[in-house]
């Protein structure tokens, strides 16, 4: 097989400069290549090209990349060109595999007789170190905690460091920096133990990094043993990963590295391209080649893509690639916007059920948003459609845990007997779900913190749930709502198929697919709110522009189909005060049907005015009864005495609690109105199309003086 690999087998089938980059001579060597342009096929036949040649033995390359998934794939390539495997072969693993094998070997020489254990699992050490700080150990605080240690550690940044450098890095901790720096030292002190030491992740790259810098002996056995390295996605690098990586290079220069700085979207984890882009500084002499043949998608897609992260600004978008689509042409990248997310999610549910009428097969299909809590909508909108569907990198709206949590507090509400009359229905209802919520993370305003956001957002999405049930169902009850919420969990409940991909973008780096929907696209979303500042906050710009990568990223999944889409209000029927996505503007054609729709104007809608003295209305009560509770009212006592009476008989007859037919503020507000006809009637809060239907009749012919007893009988 070695022999076979000539140069020209080597780069046969390769273009221009994919056979530049496998050819290019041993050393530096730097590999821009942007989104579908084929660079796992490039870098492993240059790999097996540099072990045919001569220039280095097999079992001498040491090939690193960030997931087991990709090292997974580089190795099966490598063993189809018959380099790749154990042993003397190439090793391909990512960063940690690699440094917990060397660490392994090296330890004893190193260290000596102390043992230590692996700590793969650091939840409870550090919830431990929160409680000693005085945190409250939740789950997402922390989960919080736990991302800010691993970003601080990635970052090469010590506990006592760490307030300093949040203020540099313009990050925004989940509490006050110098709380989480005493949680990040306790919880490097709880990792020694009187039966050795327990090492993380980060401890693992840390260790391998000291033993090489550190242990000249060990240095020369390692660079005796891999003397070429190649670096995959080294566009994710932190600066705990290049440390490992000078080490095992020492004064040496034979590195083939392969990124695309236009694709960094994991910056809150300590990932940077600055290595990348100082590639060529601190090795003048490198090869650079760039790959812009995108084979993946069509050159429709691939235009769009231009398009977007033509518009990037700031010293990366300074490395941009021109793709260049390969494929044969497909349709052209379609834009939507909607009044509604119930509207744009069972109009997604439409266009896939037309691609799966068409052949394209679910699995091949995406639904890609900004943030896990938008798959609410979709799950609805595909149970009800019959559409299969799995959630990658998340669990399904009804399974996270924080929802999990709020259903079950909303379970102990109900389950209260001191619970006022009304209070847990109708117009009161939302705010009693809010009161609920608000101790398991539903606040005002979006909180700091990757994990609480997370959380914050399901609580809103309950929330903004509730009040689109209740432009349904005026009247409904808390038992109602726990009923709904109960059935959509249990019609959610698909068998592990092979369905729609529901997933974040950061969870589709990676990954492609025929047809992509692009959803939620609006200001606030994507961009994300926190780094689009506020009046007393400037704006993020280095921020804005990774949420840019985002939706580039986003683009260059899609093979052949691609939607745009966005929704101007959160629930059906409610104010349309979002607009589309910043980075929208200028990428919609004169021809789409989105380009006509103009940017809605602040809504002028007034709140409800008092009937007697014109002032606004504050309060469902008030709401309600169409006045200030303080102004006079011009109740008919005998309408509402006959309408109390209606309604006992009513609610005996269908066997329910009184309430269930109206509520007493309702028959108040109806005894005070005097409706005279549907319109009128409807206009009143808690009466909506059902209940018009249900007793419209018997309520008008009662405000008109009529007797309905005989109906009743029947």
């Amino acid at each position: 097989m070695m022999e076979a690999m000539r140069a020209d087998v080597a780069v046969d089938g390769l273009d221009p400069q994919q056979t530049a980059a496998v050819l290019a001579p041993r050393g530096p060597v730097c590999v821009l290549a942007g989104a579908g342009t084929g660079k796992t096929r490039t870098i492993t036949r240059r790999i097996a090209h540099l072990v045919a040649d001569g220039h280095v033995a097999a079992g001498q390359v040491l090939a690193v990349t960030f997931t087991a998934r990709a090292a997974g794939e580089m190795r099966s390539r490598l063993r189809v060109l018959g380099v790749g495997g154990s042993g003397s072969q190439v090793q391909a693993r990512t960063f940690h595999a690699a440094a917990l094998r060397q660490l392994r070997y090296f330890w004893p020489q190193v260290v000596g007789e102390t043992p230590w254990q692996l700590l793969d699992r650091k939840f409870a050490v550090v919830s431990q170190a929160a409680h000693r700080a005085g945190f409250a150990t939740d789950t997402d605080t922390v989960r919080d905690l736990l991302s800010e240690i691993e970003w601080a550690k990635g970052s090469l940044i010590a506990p006592e460091d760490y307030p300093a450098a949040v203020a540099r890095a313009r990050r925004e901790p989940p509490a006050d920096a110098a709380r989480v720096a005493a949680v990040y030292s306790g919880y490097e002190a709880l990792k020694i133990r009187d039966e050795g030491m327990y090492l993380d992740f980060d401890d693992l790259l840390l260790h391998t990094a000291a033993a090489l810098e550190d242990n000249s002996t060990v240095a020369d056995e390692f660079r005796d043993r891999y003397r070429c390295f190649v670096v995959d996605e080294y566009q994710d690098v932190t600066p705990l990963q290049q440390r490992v990586l000078d080490a095992w290079l020492g004064d040496r220069d034979d590195l083939t590295v392969v990124g695309d700085a236009n694709q960094t979207i994991y910056s809150f984890t300590g990932a940077t391209p600055k290595y990348l882009l100082d590639f060529s500084r601190r090795f003048p002499d490198a090869t650079v080649v760039r790959l812009e043949r995108d084979y993946r998608s069509t050159p429709q897609v691939v235009n769009l893509a231009n398009r977007v992260i033509g518009e990037a600004r700031g010293r990366i978008a300074g490395t941009r690639l021109q793709l260049i689509g390969q494929r044969s042409a497909g349709p052209e990248p379609t834009f939507a916007e909607y009044d509604d997310e119930p509207a744009e999610a069972q109009a997604t549910a439409k266009a896939i059920a037309k691609l799966l009428r068409q052949g394209v097969t679910a699995s091949e299909i995406a639904v890609l948003y900004r943030i896990n809590a938008q798959s609410e909508a979709y799950e609805q909108a595909f149970t009800e459609a019959g559409i299969p569907y799995q959630v990658r990198g998340g669990e399904g709206f009804f399974n996270r845990t924080e929802v999990r949590q709020a259903v079950n507090a909303l379970r102990q509400v109900a389950g209260r007997e001191d619970l006022p009359d009304d209070a847990d229905r109708g117009t009161n209802l939302v705010t009693l779900v809010r009161a609920a919520l608000v101790p398991l993370g539903l606040t005002d305003t979006e909180p700091a913190g990757t994990q609480a956001r997370e959380r914050w957002a399901s609580m809103t999405a309950l929330v903004a749930l509730t009040e689109e049930l209740l432009e349904h169902e005026p009247d409904l009850t808390l038992a109602a709502l726990l009923r709904d919420l109960a059935a959509r969990a249990e019609a959610r409940q698909p068998p592990t198929v092979q369905g729609v991909t529901l997933a974040s973008l950061h969870a589709a780096k990676g990954l492609e697919w025929d047809a992509v929907f692009l959803v939620g696209l609006t200001d606030g979303t994507l961009p994300i709110t926190h780094v689009t500042g506020d009046k007393d906050t400037p704006p993020d710009e280095a921020g804005i522009e990774e949420e840019r990568r985002l939706l580039y990223v986003g683009v260059t999944r899609a093979r052949v189909h691609l939607q745009l889409s966005w929704a101007l209000s959160r629930t059906e029927g409610g104010r349309r005060s979002r607009r589309r996505s910043r980075f929208l503007h200028g990428l919609i054609p004169d021809s789409s049907p989105a380009s006509k729709i103009v940017e809605p104007a602040p809504s002028k809608k007034k709140r409800p005015q008092c009937r007697v003295c014109g002032k606004p209305l504050m309060g469902s009560t008030s709401t309600m009864l169409g006045r200030c509770e303080s102004c006079p009212s011009n109740l008919d006592e005998g309408l509402l005495v006959a309408l109390k009476e209606w309604r006992r008989d009513r609610s005996k007859e269908m066997k329910v609690p009184a309430y269930v037919v109206f509520s007493d503020n309702t028959l108040v507000a109806i005894a005070e109105q005097q409706p005279r006809d549907d319109r009128s009637l409807v206009a009143i809060p808690g009466i909506g199309a059902k209940k018009l239907e249900q007793y419209g009749a018997d309520v008008l012919a009662l405000v008109r003086g009529e007797r309905i007893a005989d109906t009743l009988e029947l």
